[in-house]
């Protein structure tokens, strides 16, 4: 599959709504592709996978993952974003940048590379569910995959490649007061007992500053408290988002958090940790043999939920991804393959 091909693959997929839970019809693309090529398919739910023709088990493994899911269209789009639409050398549809991109290309350097007898075995994996981080993911069938050595993980980096990515918590917290009516000195107001926690959240500072990630990341994002004006609000309500460095993980953060606020906070996971691999890793050398710069990114993906050493990288800008009038250049996708089949051929 040449990259005029994958741009053609990419507009049949931007045609075939996929949100997370609902990739089935991307994954039969994906599949009748694979059969074609003459590849052997192996597909659990919505997820679809392949492995190279002369698959070695003496050889180190390689993955190639891109998810085949999108978010739900928000925003004011010009074109509908089930249709593909070209324009000044920019193919515009959702999930063309988050990450169709991603899928085309690395599917095509697998259908060339998964026939040579090249240094590595490569498993193509289009996953399911990652915007959502669901169960049924990535999660779900990297047991059956076999033994991985490393992992490529497809998301819009301008192809450089993401040697760490942040990790991700988010805690729902609960501040208690007393209800009471508002004319009268009575009751214990939850918004007032709240705003003493979310300056803590505001201000506070965790020490560990990574070089390539920087500083935790904290944020408030939304609160919600009271019914009726007239009435002092017994408990408030808010949520905060923190993005963890690779020097701490989830349970540290959480740990330092409950030692500073009186409010009840309830994290919604501890899974999706800041993931990182060595500069001197040998496929970040081969990188950066290729002029691509290695960086930190402030966003989490399937890295984040995978037991191997892994590096992000992919077409498109992270940028354009979840927005209206989402858009790749054809020339991304094009240096993409020339790319990934340099990065892995030699």
């Amino acid at each position: 599959m040449d990259a005029n091909a994958a741009i053609e693959l990419l507009k049949r997929i931007i045609a075939t709504p996929s949100p997370s839970k609902q990739e089935e019809g991307v994954a039969g693309i994906i599949a009748d592709v694979l059969e074609r090529y003459r590849f052997d398919v192996h597909r659990k739910g919505n997820n679809v996978w392949s492995r190279s023709k002369n698959f070695d088990e003496r050889k180190p493994t390689l993955l190639l993952d891109a998810h085949l899911d999108t978010v739900r269209p928000n925003g004011e789009w010009i074109t509908d974003p089930f249709t593909p639409v070209v324009k000044d050398g920019k193919l515009f549809g959702l999930g063309s940048n988050d990450t169709g991109g991603s899928i085309v290309s690395m599917l095509a350097t697998f259908l060339e590379l998964g026939n040579r007898d090249i240094a590595c075995n490569l498993v193509f994996l289009g996953s399911a569910e990652e915007e959502n981080t669901g169960v049924n993911g990535i999660q779900s069938v990297f047991p059956e995959l076999g033994k991985i050595d490393f992992a490529l993980v497809g998301e819009p980096t301008g192809m450089r490649p993401a040697i760490a990515e942040k990790g991700l918590m988010v805690l729902d917290c609960y501040a208690r007061g007393k209800a009471g009516h508002a004319a009268r000195e009575e009751g214990i107001n939850a918004i007032y007992e709240a705003m003493e926690d979310i300056n803590w959240f505001r201000t506070y500072r965790f020490k560990k500053v990574s070089e390539l990630l920087g500083p935790v990341k904290v944020s408030v994002t939304g609160i919600e408290a009271g019914t009726l004006h007239n009435v002092v609000p017994a408990t408030c309500r808010f949520t905060v988002d923190i993005r963890v460095n690779e020097l701490h993980t989830n349970q540290e953060i959480f740990d330092t958090i409950r030692g500073h606020v009186k409010c009840e906070i309830v994290p919604r996971s501890f899974s999706l940790n800041s993931s990182s691999v060595s500069p001197d890793h040998p496929m970040v050398r081969r990188c950066v043999e290729l002029g691509l710069l290695p960086y930190g990114s402030p966003t989490t993906s399937n890295q984040a939920v995978i037991p191997c050493a892994s590096m992000k990288i992919g077409p498109g800008d992270s940028a354009r991804s979840h927005t209206a009038n989402e858009y790749i250049r054809l020339d991304e996708i094009r240096e993409a393959v020339e790319l990934f089949r340099k990065l892995l051929g030699n």
